[in-house]
């Protein structure tokens, strides 16, 4: 979700251009949003620090029209999954003391030990080597966790199972505009700040990866674009596009220089040289945001963080029958492991007052 602040500099820009003081320079801008999702990222933002980020605290705010769109076009075909999935959203699933919230039995995977996401990975890719090279079956398939360590764990598991030849790429990593340090290489090698590739990249033809930058939006090549490796060379990485309007089309991957985000408080101006994607077969919630995964496992090897998560990962899912969670209890606030916790911000819908037009549909987020 975009910032405020950028949606106002857009304003500011658009009235000093046009030279009209109506918003926008009285240009129509349409936005298209849903506040049950992942708000904001606000590194070590407090949660009012989040809030204020939305549009819903900005000055605009009070000249939008809201257009609700109410039907669940993911799962339309599972009535009760969706009205599952609103509740959620919406805050109005029962709850229990410490925030935790009832998972329906059926969706839910029991957690022994570590050795359960075994389990998970069984139920999200069930006779792997025999279907791998289906880019229908591997598009189709996912495993969402919270953090980047509990995904590049998965993932690292995922591509020693997957069949075929693996290819290895190096990064090159360099320090810029610091003649006083020297930092040694092996460290620069180690860290994979958000948002970049690791030092090294592990690939097999036909596993999934997921695109890191937007190399050429009009052709389909955006960040969080899901691909298949269908072929590599030392320079380039042959993929084929599998989700959106461009899925099916082949395109190359050229090795690029990377920086992470100015919001990382790096000490120094850290770049990579590396081909600008991931492993696919897991994903952070936050990076699934858009996607539609029709089957879909969720491992919580710790609980959701912020406000949505939970939302977001289920609501990736087109019906209840698809989705399965793995979660790890505490046993003293859910001795069943059938709880896990809910984390909302319930002051983002205070502002959601104004008269809104209801539409039958509802847009896949």
């Amino acid at each position: 979700m975009t910032r405020r602040q950028a949606v106002e500099t857009l304003d500011r820009s658009l009235r000093d251009i046009t030279g009209n003081d109506l918003p926008f320079g009285g240009k129509v801008i349409v936005f298209g949003g849903d506040f049950r999702q992942v708000l904001p990222v606000v590194p070590r933002g407090t949660r009012a620090q989040i809030c204020d980020a939305t549009l819903l605290r900005s000055y605009i705010w009070d000249d939008i029209k809201i257009i609700q769109l109410k039907q669940n076009m993911r799962a339309q075909n599972d009535v009760c999954f969706s009205q599952f999935l609103l509740r959620i959203g919406d805050g109005t699933e029962k709850t229990f003391p410490n925030d935790y919230v009832d998972m329906p039995n059926d969706i839910m995977l029991e957690y022994n030990d570590d050795q359960s996401i075994d389990t998970l990975i069984d139920r999200v890719l069930p006779n792997l080597a025999k279907n791998c090279t289906f880019v229908s079956y591997m598009r189709q398939r996912a495993i969402l966790s919270t953090r980047n360590e509990y995904v590049d764990s998965i993932n690292v598991m995922m591509i020693g199972k997957f069949p075929g030849e693996e290819k290895v790429y190096y990064s090159h990593d360099s320090v810029d505009d610091d003649s006083t340090n020297n930092y040694p290489l092996d460290f620069l090698n180690s860290i994979t700040p958000n948002g970049l590739p690791p030092h090294e990249l592990k690939i097999k033809k036909n596993c999934p990866v997921i695109l890191l930058r937007n190399l050429d939006p009009h052709h389909g090549l955006c960040n969080g674009t899901r691909l298949i490796v269908k072929a590599f060379e030392d320079n380039a990485i042959d993929c084929e596009i599998v989700n959106g309007h461009h899925a099916g089309n082949l395109i190359f991957i050229p090795r690029i220089p990377l920086s992470p985000s100015e919001d990382i408080s790096l000490p120094y101006k850290f770049k990579r040289k590396q081909f600008p994607i991931r492993l696919s077969f897991a994903m952070t919630i936050n990076k699934a945001q858009g996607q539609t995964i029709p089957n879909i496992r969720i491992y919580l090897s710790e609980p959701v963080f912020c406000h949505g998560q939970l939302y977001v990962a289920l609501s990736r899912g087109v019906s209840r029958s698809n989705t399965w969670m793995l979660a790890k209890p505490n046993k003293d606030l859910d001795p069943i492991g059938r709880r896990t916790i809910f984390f909302l911000f319930s002051e983002i819908f205070c502002r959601i007052e104004k008269t809104t037009i209801h539409f039958s549909s509802h847009v896949s987020h």
